[in-house]
């Protein structure tokens, strides 16, 4: 007999930084499609809704393949309205109206279009073979450390010519951990909120969203979106997985280091770089690489580079010679190198 699993995918209305991010398109699709379909791709999720303040949410969602058996009170679709509201009060309505009761639920916010269906699996499954776990959170390595954070006496008197207050460190265990180096802490998580896997026992009995036995599943770093900047990036994001675009790459100073004297042939790799084209060239992109070899000297280099490229594993579609040299390149389609290597890097 199959467990029950059900996915919860709460996307209220009213959002003020990204107006109605929940539903605005991105990369042609509402946003809140995108969570239904990993929810749908998911191997053990048994069913899908979305709880909603919203009609034209609720109309939006059942377009794309869940249900909406109810409306979300107003009173739990407040900005400080909390998780456990919204979960407590769908598994009450679907046990008093259904007598449905799932032995798992799955948070899946719809401000994540990007999340890998895979991850989803692996949690639910790690919980199904271990009853002991009240609840799975998704973490990622922590960017800041919280044994080098501070608290402020918000009750010290500070004056025009003393502003400083007294602080007092966040964490203690570690003794003056604020004076050790990094490495030698330990390694800090945060929760990114990308999926939550809690038992519906810990909701509807122990009144917690997340019980006393927590695990965390370690991902990549994911797209929460909360700006118009992280909405574009995300969309950015999402064009580049889906192929087809037109990608064009110097080779030199990008794909192979420089050389004094243009010898070109004495270059060596920058495999990180190859790393993150060949990712593209996989998803389907088109890879166009470019060079100014030979620009200046008269020396034709076409056999050294199309050895170079394939010794070195890129892969690509065409390779082109006759940029003209010079000190900078401005393009106006240039995409930030940090995005590429921050999300398609292995």
């Amino acid at each position: 007999m199959k467990r029950e699993v059900l996915a919860v995918i709460p996307a209220r209305s009213g959002s003020k930084t990204v107006k109605d991010k929940n539903i605005r398109l991105i990369d042609g699709k509402p946003m809140l499609a995108y969570s239904i379909a990993h929810a749908k791709k998911s191997r053990f999720i048994t069913r899908i809704i979305v709880s909603t303040d919203s009609e034209q949410y609720a109309a939006v969602a059942k377009e794309y393949g869940a249900e909406v058996p109810f409306m979300r009170p107003a009173e739990y679709a407040t900005d400080t309205a909390l998780d456990f509201d919204v979960f407590f009060h769908a598994l009450k309505f679907l046990e008093e109206k259904e007598g449905y009761v799932p032995e798992l639920v799955v948070q899946l916010r719809p401000t994540y279009p990007t999340r890998d269906p895979r991850d989803i699996d692996h949690m639910i499954e790690q919980m199904l073979a271990d009853e002991t776990i009240d609840s799975m959170r998704c973490i990622a390595p922590a960017k800041e450390i919280p044994y080098k954070m501070w608290l402020q006496d918000e009750n010290h008197l500070s004056t025009e010519k003393n502003k400083g207050k007294q602080i007092v460190p966040i964490l203690k265990e570690i003794l003056e951990c604020y004076n050790m180096p990094r490495q030698e802490l330990p390694k800090a998580y945060y929760q990114n909120a990308c999926i939550d896997v809690i038992r519906t026992k810990v909701i509807t009995i122990q009144k917690s969203m997340s019980g006393k036995h927590i695990y965390g599943y370690e991902m990549a770093e994911n797209f929460d979106i909360d700006t118009e900047e992280e909405f574009k990036r995300a969309e950015e994001y999402l064009k580049i997985t889906n192929g087809n675009k037109r990608f064009v790459f110097d080779i030199d100073g990008v794909i192979a280091s420089f050389r004094e004297g243009l010898d070109y042939a004495a270059a060596s790799p920058n495999e990180e770089m190859i790393s993150v084209i060949n990712k593209l060239y996989d998803m389907g992109n088109k890879i166009i690489l470019f060079t100014s070899r030979g620009y200046v000297t008269g020396i034709d280099w076409k056999v050294v580079t199309e050895e170079q490229m394939k010794r070195w594993g890129l892969k690509y579609h065409e390779l082109h010679f006759g940029k003209p040299n010079a000190d900078y390149y401005i393009d106006d389609k240039m995409l930030d190198m940090n995005f590429l290597f921050q999300y398609f890097r292995r």
